[in-house]
């Protein structure tokens, strides 16, 4: 192999960079079983409500397959977090839908979320607290650092963050619309449709932001290198004041002794 050949110490630490900012996101948005998990349900009561036409069939059905996907997580010790939003999700869902008898409202508190979502993602950038710095952060084991300590990590977050919101308000675009004028087999098919695709995007985009920004600053590395120098302080503290309560004893020792 060539020096040409070699992988530089820059193309490793990009390389390392890169794979840590994917396993972060992995983390934080639950990879390919939490796309399943998100998608699932709600495409099993359009399939139902699409064959027979029956809201309680479809939402019941809805229900139990995401308390399964739960169960399922509980069963195997993983995390839970994102089969538990689909199972509030849904279960919001379902109660709406058998409040008002309308099929439609069923995909109304999802929807109603994406938007909020959207404007929350959209405020905190603006504010200068990007939400996604927020929700990687602690991932990162950088906490809040990248607000004060980071400024290229600050504006990767922000230029996610908008990435996000504009993607999720697109998405609502679309959707409201069609929560207006088209059936529910119309609205739910559509819906199911948009479930990956604008993720994946926002995902994509976030990890190119990312991927380009500086590394990020290992707080909890910090602190736990500031508590091992404050021991090493403390037990060289303690080891001067033995030698020196040794010192004194030899002279007092030494003192008796004269005659």
């Amino acid at each position: 192999m060539t020096s040409l050949d070699k992988p530089t110490t820059e193309d490793t630490s990009a390389d390392d960079a890169r794979a840590v900012t994917e396993a972060a996101l992995f983390e934080a948005f639950g990879g390919v079983r939490g796309m399943v998990e998100t998608v699932l349900p709600g495409l099993l009561f359009v399939s139902i409500y699409t064959i027979n036409k029956n809201l309680h069939m479809a939402a019941i059905a809805a229900l139990a397959v995401s308390l399964a996907m739960v169960v399922v997580r509980l069963a195997r010790k993983d995390t839970v977090k994102h089969a538990f939003s689909g199972v509030f999700g849904v279960g919001f869902g379902v109660v709406f839908a058998m409040m008002t008898g309308n099929a439609k409202d069923f995909y109304l508190p999802g929807m109603l979320y994406t938007t909020g979502l959207a404007l929350a993602y959209i405020i905190t950038a603006m504010a200068g607290v990007p939400l996604i710095g927020l929700m990687l952060g602690p991932i990162f084991r950088e906490n809040l650092s990248w607000r004060t300590r980071n400024p290229g990590r600050k504006k990767a977050y922000t230029k996610a963050s908008w990435a996000w919101g504009l993607i999720l308000l697109g998405k609502s675009a679309i959707l409201f619309p069609l929560y207006w004028w088209a059936d529910t087999t119309q609205l739910g098919w559509v819906l199911v449709a948009l479930k990956i695709p604008p993720f994946l995007l926002a995902v994509y985009l976030t990890w190119v932001f990312l991927a380009k920004a500086p590394p990020p600053i290992d707080v909890f590395a910090e602190m736990e290198a500031e508590e091992r120098a404050e021991e090493e302080r403390k037990a060289a503290r303690a080891q001067g004041k033995a030698q020196h309560g040794e010192d004194d004893e030899a002279t007092t020792t030494g003192r008796h002794r004269r005659p």
